[in-house]
């Protein structure tokens, strides 16, 4: 078992092959559908959309053209389809400038056409198209709101999908009659299309009365206009069976699921048992991180779930309560609750990073916690406890040298934590 001689190296490895097995470059070609009689036109928002517009182009046999919208740093090259970038996860006027854009094109296209609609995670902060009289200032502060109150993202995309002009089915109707076909990358639990991206192509299942309980239970501070606009009925979302729906398909072509299945064959692969504790974990992160701790002990103590080498494997999207205006995102305080349990366990390793190579509000993925996390940390003069506190725990791993940083993946199946239990 060379491989569980270093720790390290394979779990960055593993985080590697969840990040691999979700590439656009991989998973576009095998789901494109038939070329239609007619134009074919590209649209899509989201963190990988600009990928997989280059996928289709490689991939596709006739003419095509179109416009899809990725965040700052996401785009790559493509000939026919235009990329645009835009703010995430705040919206900004070159998103909702995009969206316009889209919206127009769908609106031309004919029912002997085919509208390919390309999803990934981020398209609901990038496809921002504020329901009128709303403003972009009044989604800003809306999606301001929800990021610092601890909302997940289903909570989110309930509100933002009916105070929008585009999401909650709104593209896929203002295509109709034209056929429209999707294709989503998934970066959410239960990989649930309404979801992911606002689900801009879907029937929306929630309601207004949903996205108002939301705001008064988590005593959101909102705009007046926002307010009128969450008790007006004109922005109820498309619902199933709309007629405008009825000529759309989907296809799922990534998953959370599918990066944690490749994580575990590379695991069988070099002699650790892998253990999938779920693609949908959600709560705190410090909490989720303690108690995934708690489980890794378990098996260090006691050979269950599973007896060591072993590895923990967990995906979903947790959330962060903002307390303070630190640096670092869900991974890293995930870690930081993990470490502060394990209290320096001598055999048990772990890594957590965002797939899509950037974890909150830092410009890395992730980290590594080692059996000697925190000893180290004291040693630089370094506090994990009061760094988590501040919501200011990616220096922390920064100044351990254990950051996880590999740039814009290009993808985004969400979260991937891994937890390495050695033997005694």
């Amino acid at each position: 078992m060379p491989a569980i001689y270093d720790p390290r190296a394979f779990l960055t490895g593993l985080f590697r092959t969840a990040v691999d097995a979700a590439l656009p470059a991989r998973v576009v070609a095998p789901h494109l559908p038939h070329p239609p009689p007619g134009r074919t036109i590209v649209v899509g928002a989201g963190k990988a959309t600009a990928a997989m517009a280059r996928a289709v182009e490689e991939n596709w046999p006739g003419d095509i053209s179109g416009l899809v919208v990725t965040r700052d740093g996401h785009a790559v090259p493509c000939r026919r389809i235009e990329v645009v970038e835009a703010s995430h996860p705040t919206p900004d006027a070159r998103g909702a400038a995009a969206a316009q854009r889209i919206l127009d094109l769908v609106r031309e296209a004919g029912p002997d056409d085919l509208v390919l609609c390309l999803i990934s995670g981020g398209g609901s902060s990038l496809l921002a198209l504020p329901a009128p009289p709303l403003t972009l200032d009044d989604k800003i502060e809306v999606n301001r709101a929800l990021l610092a109150c601890g909302a997940d993202i289903g909570e989110m995309n309930t509100v933002r999908n009916h105070l929008s002009a585009i999401k909650g089915g709104r593209l896929a109707a203002a295509a109709f009659p034209a056929p429209v076909f999707t294709m989503v990358i998934s970066d959410v639990p239960g990989d649930d299309p309404s979801v992911i991206a606002s689900g801009p192509t879907v029937a929306d299942l929630s309601t207004l009365g949903d996205a108002r309980e939301i705001v008064a239970r988590y005593g959101l501070d909102l705009p007046d206009a926002v307010r009128a606009a969450l008790e007006d009925e004109a922005n109820e979302t498309a619902k199933p069976g709309d007629e405008r729906l009825l000529l759309t398909r989907l296809t799922l072509i990534a998953s959370p699921r599918g990066s944690l299945e490749a994580a575990a064959d590379d695991a069988r692969a070099a002699g650790i048992t892998p253990v999938i504790l779920g693609d949908a974990l959600e709560g705190e992160a410090r909490e989720v991180g303690s108690a995934l701790a708690g489980i890794a002990l378990s098996v260090a103590r006691h050979g269950d779930p599973a007896e060591a080498p072993a590895v923990l494997l967990a995906g979903g999207e947790t959330t962060v309560t903002m307390k303070a205006s630190g640096t670092g995102g869900r991974n890293v305080e995930f870690l930081a609750g993990l470490a502060l349990r394990l209290d320096g366990h001598p055999r048990i390793w772990a890594i957590a990073g965002d797939t899509d190579g950037i974890d909150g509000n830092a410009p890395s993925a992730g980290a590594i916690v080692t059996p000697d996390t925190l000893a180290r940390g004291r040693a630089a003069g370094l506090n994990l406890r009061a760094s988590l506190a501040g919501n200011d725990v990616q220096p922390f791993f920064a100044a351990l040298g254990d950051l996880v940083e590999t740039g814009p993946t290009l993808t985004n199946v969400n979260d991937f934590r891994a937890l390495l239990v050695l033997p005694g």
